[in-house]
């Protein structure tokens, strides 16, 4: 069933069209993921959704009674307000009953004519029961807690920015709607609660509208995709690794329609400049066609948003930090941790919010000491930290200037010289942007020229704290393609699991009383090793890796297959090429299954076992094949 449609929508902000969408519609149970570069106005078309900004044109048509629940990107605040008081803020019965109870148990225990207030506690209970809110506050309490925020009689305008975000998260999961629009919900919680808010969103009932920029948790979550691409909305059925496919063929499609336009234009070209006249209606409707093809000529062209690696020469020693430890009063967040960094290290460090991670990279950086242990950097380093809160930026300076500050060019590392103009136009800043005030620009515009600003400086070891938070899954692509041709030190903070999968190459994972746990292998491989119980890649103590050494060494003097293992070396290929046809057979039904989502869902999870039992077996394949050619070595006589 439709619950909201939009036509001939129109929004503009200034001389520019954030969207022109001639229709869309929602249906009861889509769960959609709105994607788009920042500035393209994502957040504005949630507003209009939700009926907090009127379109300059247009209808939004919504159904009767439909109750919507809507996050802002940064919601506002009663500073005074405890975080339950905050949570029941509606204004349904259900939600003024409820701040009704907390306001009377506040005051109850703490007001001077506390037996009034008793009294009162009494007759609110019996509304409570007949009401059955209990169940309210106490899923409130729960969705807090798994959310990370405990102590619920807290002030929130002592709370953090990241806490904060999380209450108005709360507030939205536990009030009932038929729609929920959430924008950026994943920003400001670890990796834990993000798998957790998947698992609630995926079992409610209801739909949902949502901008984020965590690739997984859309993967994961969403059945239909939007993109709002240069002012026009593009919708997709299925999820964002489905969509990433789609995307290609349209954009392979429009090309080859430019291609056609072009040559159309071409000709047309030549042939006004013979000095065509428009004596004839069919003349001078052909030369009609022409002025419209040129105006449009140019407007399907995909911008470039290429970076080219440059930094500073790095030298052989980079940090060491040796037996580094850190408190704040009682709480240790940091205990003994050595570590020496490599010329191409790429590290990701992982943990709960407020555990220590930000710390480490303070002192990483030299803005924090250590209360124990040394850190050292090297000579030749040249830090760029991309931290989690933007510079002050002047609001009043041009995007240019404010480039133009930390370096007027750069060198690439195959030798170019790319100006701060063409590096901004490579980050999506066209000519025109570039003289406009900072102010001017959306948030994620703005977090987006601080990157650009980082890596200006052509820093050799990059810090990034939280480099995912508001920025588009575009840039988060561009980006990650950058890291991989960086010729320094890599070390993030991230929340974001796929942005780890494809960048690191070791995880730094905080525990409990400071402890921080090397671990060699992206996100996914770690998380693997703790389902294993952190069995079987474990640091071996020196006597145990002596001993397993010379196990190894006595069992390569009688080196050959068991016959459990030659059994499966005859049979795997076969086995393998099971798996591949099967593999393929799911795939053509994901295809097929069109717009049934619950088919496509079973589809999608057996393509994922599928595709891991797989890997698993291709690991297994290549360890008997190198076992075979070994055997083989030996067996072969010597010369």
């Amino acid at each position: 069933m439709n619950i909201l449609s939009m036509e001939n929508m129109i929004k503009s902000y200034g001389e520019k069209v954030l969207f022109d969408i001639p229709s869309f519609g929602m249906e009861e149970n889509d769960k959609i993921g709105l994607i788009g570069v920042n500035g393209t106005g994502k957040s504005t078309l949630l507003k209009v959704i939700a009926g907090i900004e009127a379109p300059d044109k247009g209808r939004l048509t919504v159904g009767n009674n439909l109750r919507m629940e809507y996050l802002p990107q940064d919601p506002s605040f009663d500073p005074e307000a405890t975080v339950l008081q905050q949570i029941f803020k509606g204004d349904s019965p259900m939600m003024t009953l409820l701040k009704a109870y907390e306001n009377a148990l506040e005051k109850a225990n703490h007001s001077m004519d506390s037996g009034a207030w008793q009294k009162k506690l009494l007759a609110l209970n019996q509304q409570m029961d007949q009401m059955n809110a209990w169940n309210m506050e106490s899923e409130a309490k729960t969705v807090l807690t798994r959310l990370g925020i405990f102590n619920f009689e807290a002030k929130v305008g002592s709370l953090s920015g990241g806490q904060r975000k999380r209450i108005a998260l709360a507030a939205v999961l536990i009030n009932p709607a038929d729609l929920m629009i959430l924008d950026e919900p994943t920003n400001h919680i670890d990796n834990e609660t993000v798998d957790w808010l998947e698992e609630y969103l995926n079992r409610r009932k209801g739909a949902l509208l949502m901008v984020t920029h965590d690739r997984y948790f859309l993967d994961r979550v969403a059945n239909r995709i939007i993109e709002l691409d240069r002012g026009k909305l593009y919708t997709y059925s299925g999820s964002y690794s489905m969509f990433l496919e789609k995307k290609v063929d349209r954009e392979e499609q429009e090309l080859a329609a430019e291609r056609s336009r072009e040559n159309l234009y071409r000709r047309e070209l030549a042939w006004i400049r013979k000095g065509a006249k428009a004596r004839t209606t069919k003349q001078k409707a052909r030369i009609d066609r022409f002025e419209k093809l040129k105006e449009g000529m140019g407007e399907t062209g995909r911008e470039s948003f290429e970076i080219s690696a440059g930094a500073t020469r790095l030298g052989k020693k980079v940090f060491e930090l040796a037996h580094v430890s850190k408190s704040f009063g009682a709480q240790k967040v940091i205990d003994d941790f050595s570590f020496v960094f490599s010329r191409r290290d790429r590290i990701g460090i992982i943990g709960p919010n407020g555990i220590g991670k930000t710390t480490l990279l303070n002192i990483i950086s030299g803005r924090l000491s250590p209360d124990q242990g040394k850190a050292e950097k090297g000579q030749t380093v040249k830090l760029g930290y991309f931290s989690q809160e933007n510079q002050e930026m002047d609001e009043n300076l041009r995007v240019i200037d404010y480039i133009k500050e930390e370096g007027e060019q750069i060198s690439t590392s195959d030798g170019r010289i790319i100006s701060a103009a063409q590096m901004l136009e490579r980050f999506l800043f066209s000519s025109r942007v570039q003289w406009t005030p900072i102010g001017k620009l959306s948030g994620g515009e703005k977090r987006r020229l601080y990157l650009l600003r980082v890596l200006m400086g052509a820093p050799n070891v990059l810090l990034l704290d939280e480099p995912t938070n508001d920025l588009d899954t575009t840039t988060l692509t561009i980006l990650e393609d950058y890291l991989d041709d960086f010729p320094g030190v890599v070390i993030a903070v991230s929340h974001d699991r796929y942005f780890l999968d494809r960048v690191v190459e070791q995880i730094f994972a905080f525990q409990d009383h400071g402890v921080v746990l090397p671990y060699v292998g992206n996100y996914s491989d770690y998380q693997d090793f703790v389902r294993r119980g952190g069995k079987g890649t474990e640091k071996l103590p020196p006597d145990k890796r002596e001993n397993k050494e010379k196990n190894f060494k006595n069992k390569q003097a009688t080196l050959k297959f068991t016959y459990k293992e030659q059994k499966e070396y005859e049979e795997i290929d076969d086995v393998i090429t099971g798996m591949e046809n099967e593999l393929k057979e799911v795939q053509e039904r994901i295809n097929a299954a069109g717009s049934d989502f619950i088919l496509l869902q079973d589809l999608l999870k057996k393509q994922e076992e599928l595709e891991q039992q797989l890997a698993e077996k291709m690991e297994r394949w290549t360890y008997l094949n190198e076992l075979a050619e070994e055997i083989a070595r030996e067996k072969k006589p010597k010369q």
